[in-house]
């Protein structure tokens, strides 16, 4: 199993809908679920600092979501850009095994 970490930085007033986005069962998360692998997004809000956020995207494999990732690029662009407003700052800390 890997897991692929995302950073956030919520613009003002827009963290309600940045939630309902990037939440377990939001609009990533259904698009995600179209991928063989996928087995679930967590969505982790900062204690200290509240316009800061992580995503954990939990895949079966790296080739699952490879393989996602080239079968839906262009639906993983087309929310993209659309989500686009609600962040200052996006950032991809890496992809994680668990040992």
């Amino acid at each position: 199993m890997i897991v692929i970490v995302w950073e956030f930085r919520v613009r003002p007033g827009r963290a309600a809908g940045f939630e309902r986005a990037y939440g377990p069962n939001g609009d990533w998360a259904r698009l995600l679920h179209h991928g063989d692998g996928y087995l679930g997004t967590e969505l982790l809000r900062d204690r200290e600092d509240p316009e800061r956020y992580l995503t954990l995207d939990r895949w079966a494999s790296a080739e699952a979501f490879a393989s996602f990732e080239a079968r839906y690029r262009a639906e993983y662009r087309a929310l993209d850009a659309v989500c686009e407003t609600l962040c200052s700052e996006e950032r991809r800390v890496g992809s994680f095994e668990i040992p």
